[in-house]
């Protein structure tokens, strides 16, 4: 049965496009997804298809090879048009999907479950589905068809936080440029700015409490004129703008002449449409006469530059706080379903995952509070520390170094297993143990590398474990995974060390 009408609605299509993620290398967030869709409806193959108007491609997949299907071959084209979950107990039976080509041949699929991909806006873009081999006339159950319906929100919640973290990048970079633009310019023309006076007006002020009270203008004689070079600005601005000339202007021109020294203030000039002008105001001639003299030299496209950098500064940081609730909602979500699924297994078990997604959730608050795409790895070491101990339980020591958004995630997860492992087994279960933590680069042949010294004193003797779990493995992969540790159970604690080419850990 060839695809639904509905497959090349053009509205979907552009909703599909709006993402630019057709054709993208693999991501963790929907590789995780897929791999709990297999854990909680216990089948072999789970895809996030994108169905566009020539194919199906799959963002992610497990159990299957291929990257992408002709649309003949696409069963999630018919979930498009679904509501709700389209489950499919036995493709050869089904008129929609019985001549399927993956059905009535390799690889023989016979199961389908997908729960759609909707937009905030209505349109179907693909399906979060899983496939079996065997036929299931019981479909799903409950709690796996509620798990599906979940990992589907969070694939989109995915899509949407790729697609915000796009735009607010695109929109910083445009800013950047715009701010290079500007400084270019203002290089180019620097001399030229400090060499123009843009208005120059003489004020005779009277004074009553060291306040100024009355003002006039007065008429700058040719042989001022001539001694200085300037010249009275009462033709150019100052008689536009004697009307609203509000007293704290004469507030600091009084000011001035009171103390004989230059002042400097920036106003919103409203009659001159919103420009900007740096305004210097001076003592002039004899001190009894009480005149002050006043330059203006305008500066709105300088100002303007500085507005615009100063609202590209609020939108990004409004972003970061969406994006961090969006994940937080994420990590939640994974941590619900994971306690759900795992409900039958032992409690620590699951309480060590948990601690492991919270590891990963504070990793992304420390991305998040700078551009998303590096953190200070002081910053990191702070935040994983931070939950399992107080600060005088740790040594920490090690320049500022810049690291990559994946190497901020890695570090995190090994820094929480070598403190739990602390906490549980080391140094940090018992009083007045503690913890040394140090880093820095060092030359190597070719290229610096990152080295990282964990050491643990006053705990317990260690020794290596004969039973090497997830937290083991994790610890052995290093930095950047791969490799390059050194690993050594003493009598006196665990003293680790780690190293990495700074290139890696500073990739994105």
């Amino acid at each position: 049965m060839p695809p639904p009408d509905y497959t090349f609605d053009p509205d979907r299509l552009a909703a599909l496009a709006g993402f630019d993620i057709l054709d993208t290398p693999p991501e963790r967030g929907f590789d995780d997804i897929v791999l709990l869709a297999t854990q909680i409806c216990h089948a072999p193959v789970a895809l996030v298809s994108l169905v566009a108007d020539n194919r199906q491609w799959f963002k992610a997949r497990i159990g299957f090879e291929p990257c992408e299907t002709d649309l003949d071959s696409s069963v999630c084209a018919h979930a498009l048009l679904e509501q709700d979950l389209l489950v499919i107990p036995d493709l050869s039976r089904d008129d929609r999907t019985r001549l399927n080509p993956l059905v009535a041949g390799e690889p023989h699929i016979r199961f389908y479950a997908g729960a759609p991909l909707r937009t905030a806006t209505g349109e179907v873009i693909g399906s979060l589905c899983v496939i079996d081999g065997n036929p299931r006339p019981q479909g799903l159950t409950d709690v796996q068809a509620s798990g599906l319906r979940n990992l589907a929100g969070q694939v989109m919640s995915q899509l949407e936080l790729r697609k915000a973290i796009s735009e607010r990048d695109a929109a910083i970079q445009k800013q950047l440029a715009y701010a290079r633009d500007q400084l270019e310019s203002e290089a180019q023309y620097r001399t030229l700015f400090n060499a123009i006076i843009d208005g120059f007006c003489l004020i005779e002020m009277q004074f009553k409490k060291d306040r100024a009270t009355d003002y006039r203008f007065l008429e700058v004689n040719p042989a001022f004129e001539q001694q200085t070079g300037l010249r009275d600005a009462h033709g150019k601005w100052m008689r536009e703008l004697a009307p609203n000339h509000e007293q704290h202007w004469f507030d600091i021109y009084g000011q001035v002449a009171l103390t004989g020294e230059p002042a400097r203030f920036e106003h919103l000039a409203g009659e001159l449409g919103g420009r900007w002008f740096d305004v210097y105001a001076f003592r002039v001639g004899d001190p009894a006469l009480q005149h002050v003299g006043v330059l203006f030299t305008d500066k709105s496209d300088r100002k303007a530059a500085e507005l615009m950098r100063a609202e590209a500064e609020k939108v990004q940081q409004i972003l970061n706080q969406e994006l961090s609730h969006r994940m937080k909602n994420t990590f939640a979500m994974v941590q619900a379903i994971a306690a759900q699924t795992l409900r039958k297994v032992e409690p620590a078990a699951v309480e060590t995952f948990s601690r492991r997604i919270q590891a990963l959730s504070t990793a992304h608050d420390v991305l998040l509070k700078g551009t998303w795409v590096e953190a200070q790895i002081a910053d990191v070491v702070q935040s994983v520390l931070s939950t399992l101990g107080g600060p005088e339980r740790f040594v920490v020591d090690g320049p500022q170094i810049r690291l990559g958004a994946r190497a901020t995630l890695s570090i995190s997860l090994l820094l929480h297993e070598l403190a739990t492992n602390a906490v549980k087994y080391g140094s940090l279960s018992r009083d007045g143990g503690r913890v040394a933590l140090r880093w820095q680069v060092e030359k190597a042949e070719e290229d610096p590398e990152l080295r990282l010294d964990w050491r643990e004193t006053g705990g317990p003797a260690v020794a290596e474990p004969s039973h090497r779990g997830f937290g083991s493995k994790l610890i052995r992969t290093g930095l950047a995974g791969i490799g390059q540790v050194n690993l050594q159970y003493n009598v006196s604690g665990l003293e680790a060390e780690f190293r990495a080419p700074l290139s890696q850990l500073q990739g994105a």
